[in-house]
């Protein structure tokens, strides 16, 4: 049903909807009501057609202007578009394409970073003031972080797989380089971020200085 009324690219009903998928007037109702509820769509009481006719407005069905993405484990793979696309658009002269992607990996996490402390407004920030506040922001983004021992966390995803597993010099160095700026941003001086691979793991982790 959800398929049908992005396609018919105008409000469908409910005895349409049931009509396309073969099912009946209530049990099309229950399910669009679902769709609803889950924000795939909007719903409305609107005259078939622009016209008013006698007895009840029939409700219809229109797709949510809004992207849903659904990913286990969590990737970010439009992170990743973002920064191959704005090292393509920003190379300057005399950088290599990799040089560039990695600059603005750690601009895109200098930036993180940078907001981050803009809300915290910290004094001095701590190791471990440094590393919870990593934990907090990295779990949005999709990392996974695990704190294995006081001064340490590892980052239990890569959102960036499979692309890592297909070239993981350049896909590695974006992720260090956009670890390095947020820590950097965030001005995180008591802590870094290092390379240190582990199957199935992101190859960053945090640690103290």
């Amino acid at each position: 049903m959800y398929e049908f009324i992005r396609r018919s690219r105008r409000p469908v009903t409910r005895d349409e909807a049931a009509a396309e998928v073969g099912i009946s007037r209530k049990l099309a109702a229950f399910h669009l009501d679902k769709l609803v509820g889950a924000g795939l769509l909007t719903a409305r009481f609107e005259p078939v057609g622009g016209i008013r006719k006698v007895g009840r407005t029939p409700k219809v069905y229109e797709p949510a202007e809004v992207d849903i993405r659904v990913s286990i484990p969590p990737r970010r793979h439009d992170l990743l578009a973002e920064i191959l696309l704005e090292a393509v658009r920003t190379e300057g002269e005399g950088e290599t394409a990799r040089q560039a992607a990695v600059r603005t990996a750690r601009e895109r996490g200098h930036e993180l970073g940078a907001a981050d402390r803009e809300r915290l407004r910290p004094g001095k920030l701590g190791a471990e003031r440094a590393l919870t506040q990593a934990e907090t922001t990295l779990a949005r983004y999709g990392f996974e972080p695990a704190r294995r021992s006081p001064g340490c966390v590892r980052l239990l995803n890569c959102p960036f797989h499979p692309q890592a597993a297909h070239s993981p010099e350049l896909v590695c160095g974006i992720n260090h380089a956009f670890l390095e700026g947020f820590l950097a941003g965030l001005h995180a001086t008591a802590v870094e971020a290092t390379l240190a691979p582990q199957p199935g793991e992101c190859c960053v982790q945090l640690q103290r200085t």
